[in-house]
């Protein structure tokens, strides 16, 4: 039997850790609700759920641990400062983990891991410049480039859910103004669809503004938004023609992500 890894997905509604075989077979996973108490518990849940796959690997050796967690991070430091997790600023995750586990850490964004895990085994496989976008309660986005994951300076590259898009829009919770999250989130879209008669929003998204700066050929999109089908993806593809006027814009293809619920549905044209 092949070694394993110890996976961590740090979100602001979820925390789950997995252990993952080198082939990307799920051994074990578990999850626990996000507290919305004070940095100690959160730190006691991602603990918990540590030890807990610790004691399902059952003699089998785990080599190392993948964080993936919600932005915005700092590989360099190792910390995270999640906007949707308030009790952590700076909280220093990898450090925590190597002492808990004893083990090699490395962190990445949340969306970079989805990124990276379909382009190994999902919906972007063969895609060599690839974006990976989160819709849900908030927006996150990570990108694959040349076949790697493209982190950036501080991890964060790819990050386009505070992409600006409309700059007279609402407060963003990163202290920006208009950010494509403040208008496309999955609470910003119902109240959208409230104060319009349920009608979805025909063309608030990122995706050419992220084509025009990356180059893609895939965007996957997961995430709780993803799992409405066609009421998401049917303008989205209505839309693009009309944004993106450039023919290399028009190239990237969209799928949901192995993750989604959703039916497949035919590639942009």
């Amino acid at each position: 039997m092949s070694d394993l890894i110890l996976a961590l997905d740090i979100g602001g509604t979820k925390i789950a850790a997995a252990l993952v075989d080198s082939g990307g077979v799920l051994v074990h996973r578990e999850q626990l609700p996000t507290p919305h108490g004070d940095s100690v518990q959160v730190w006691e849940t991602v603990d918990a759920l540590v030890g807990n796959a610790l004691a399902a690997a059952a003699g089998r050796r785990v080599r190392g641990v993948g964080a993936g967690c919600a932005g915005p991070i700092d590989v360099v430091a190792g910390t995270v400062s999640p906007l949707n997790v308030v009790a952590w600023r700076q909280f220093p995750l990898v450090r925590r983990l190597a002492e808990r586990t004893g083990l090699p850490v490395r962190l990445a964004g949340d969306v970079v891991c989805l990124a990276l895990g379909e382009h190994w085994r999902g919906a972007g496989q063969g895609a060599q410049f690839l974006l990976g976008m989160v819709v849900s309660t908030g927006i996150g986005g990570g990108l694959v480039q040349g076949g790697a994951p493209y982190l950036g300076r501080t991890g964060n590259a790819g990050h386009v859910g505070h992409v600006v898009v409309d700059p007279d829009g609402p407060r963003c919770a990163c202290g920006g103004q208009g950010c494509v999250e403040a208008v496309a989130s999955g609470p910003h879209l119902a109240r959208w669809a409230h104060e319009h008669g349920w009608d979805a929003p025909p063309d608030a998204d990122a995706k050419a503004p992220a084509a025009a700066v990356c180059d893609l050929d895939l965007v996957v999109v997961g995430g709780g938004v993803a799992n409405a089908g066609e009421v998401l993806f049917g303008p989205l593809r209505a839309a693009l023609p009309r944004y993106a006027g450039l023919s290399f814009l028009r190239g990237p293809h969209s799928a949901p992500s192995t993750g989604s619920s959703v039916l497949p549905y035919s590639e942009i044209e």
